[in-house]
């Protein structure tokens, strides 16, 4: 009953919406985007901090934060369009597609093809347009109220287009493309249990193999698409084919085909970053010892005292906790040359305030000093959380050894400790 109230409500207050021009919703979404960016502060701070992380946007502070606040634009004008969406009974003069005649000529002839995109712009509007032409099917992950995903699917599928779910992607994707189907999938989330990666933006991001797999199974092409909001609505551009070479071993060919279409697709996300999704945790990283969640983000940093010698023990356990992660460790500069643990990157300091880092990139912080400015620095920055030594001690009741306090705080019961008063 709950969600169902949701979804009513929701029905009702963007109703109107779907009437409104084009050009008045956005300008309704550039408001209430950027009251998004300053009130909702857990995505803010998400945001930020995956946009620091792409290191080869070379983006200053600044460049940042104006980027974040579009991206927060882009993500509410989306949510507001599905009203537009609902009430269109054709996408002409909203939806233009530049160059549809390879595409459209391989789809006439029987083949299937793989459109393979990342959430840009309006992602919808790439298989509203599609199946507009040509018989399709997208990939798409429900969401925990299903009567409002049961509204999105019907928007997604009133041109003749198919919706299916991750669990039946392999199976159904590989008959509908041998049958001459086109198959959707935008495939741009992190997947930390992938066994495929990609230094997506320079940093490894771990990706899903399956668009390359579904393609070289059923040797149909790879078409990336992308998409522009553009003053009249929206303008789709597809890449050139990208066909599978079957003679190379399966192992091969996929990771072949899969860097050649996030190539593309960050080629088009560096055009015009504010319309992608910097929401969406791009960078996670697999963490094998059961991390609690507030200690399991991509990024981190630990600050460590001037004296650093207490800390080290406890330094090789979050070495084999967070040995994929992407680690900053600030080190007094009089241990320069001491052995301490790996990690992404390492600063030296002189002075506790040189510890305060105009960095947007960890996402929650090891602060082991005595120097309280740490703390409301880091958290007005991205960071989630800011973890002393005391906060610490007080997730980890009864235990004086350092090293046996970080494993049960940051970790989950029956990976790196066991309760042995059961």
């Amino acid at each position: 009953m709950r969600d169902y109230l949701k979804y009513a409500l929701i029905r009702l207050l963007v109703f109107p919406i779907g009437y409104l021009p084009l050009r008045w919703i956005r300008a309704l979404g550039n408001v209430f985007g950027l009251l998004a960016f300053h009130l909702l502060h857990q995505y803010r701070k998400k945001t930020l901090s995956n946009l620091a992380l792409a290191q080869n946007l070379h983006l200053s502070p600044a460049e940042l934060i104006q980027i974040a606040k579009s991206s927060f634009q882009n993500l509410v004008i989306n949510c507001l369009e599905y009203a537009k969406w609902d009430c269109v009974k054709s996408v002409q003069g909203i939806i233009e597609c530049e160059n549809p005649e390879v595409a459209q000529a391989l789809h006439d002839s029987g083949q299937g093809i793989l459109f393979f995109c990342g959430h840009q712009s309006n992602w919808e509007a790439l298989f509203l347009d599609g199946t507009s032409r040509m018989k399709g099917m997208a990939i798409g992950r429900p969401i925990r109220n299903r009567y409002l995903y049961q509204w999105i699917v019907s928007i997604r599928e009133k041109f003749g287009g198919t919706l299916i779910e991750p669990r039946n992607a392999v199976r159904l994707g590989c008959m509908a493309l041998r049958k001459g189907t086109f198959l959707g999938i935008v495939g741009d989330q992190g997947k930390p249990d992938s066994p495929y990666c990609f230094p997506f933006f320079g940093r490894r991001a771990w990706t899903s193999s399956a668009p390359a797999f579904l393609a070289y199974r059923t040797r149909s092409p790879i078409i990336f698409a992308e998409t522009r909001r553009v003053k009249e609505g929206y303008r789709i551009r597809y890449s050139d084919p990208i066909w599978p070479d079957t003679s190379q071993s399966l192992e091969t060919e996929m990771r072949s085909l899969m860097d050649r279409a996030l190539t593309l697709l960050e080629q088009s996300i560096r055009q015009n970053p504010g319309e992608w999704l910097w929401q969406h945790n791009r960078w996670k990283q697999p963490t094998p010892h059961n991390a609690r969640r507030e200690f399991g983000y991509d990024c981190l940093a630990i600050i460590l005292p001037p004296d650093p010698e207490p800390y080290l023990p406890a330094l090789s356990i979050l070495q084999e906790i967070y040995h994929s992660h992407f680690v900053i460790l600030l080190v007094p500069k009089s241990w320069q040359n001491r052995p301490l643990m790996e990690a992404s990157e390492i600063f030296y300091y002189e002075t506790m305030e040189e510890t305060l880092r105009l960095d947007y990139r960890s996402k929650f912080v090891f602060n082991f000093t005595n120097y309280a400015p740490i703390r409301s620095h880091y958290l007005n920055l991205s960071a989630l959380h800011v973890f002393d030594v005391e906060d610490l001690k007080r997730r980890a009741p009864g235990q004086t050894n350092f090293t046996e306090i970080v494993k049960r705080s940051v970790c989950k019961e029956g990976t790196l400790w066991r309760n042995d008063a059961r």
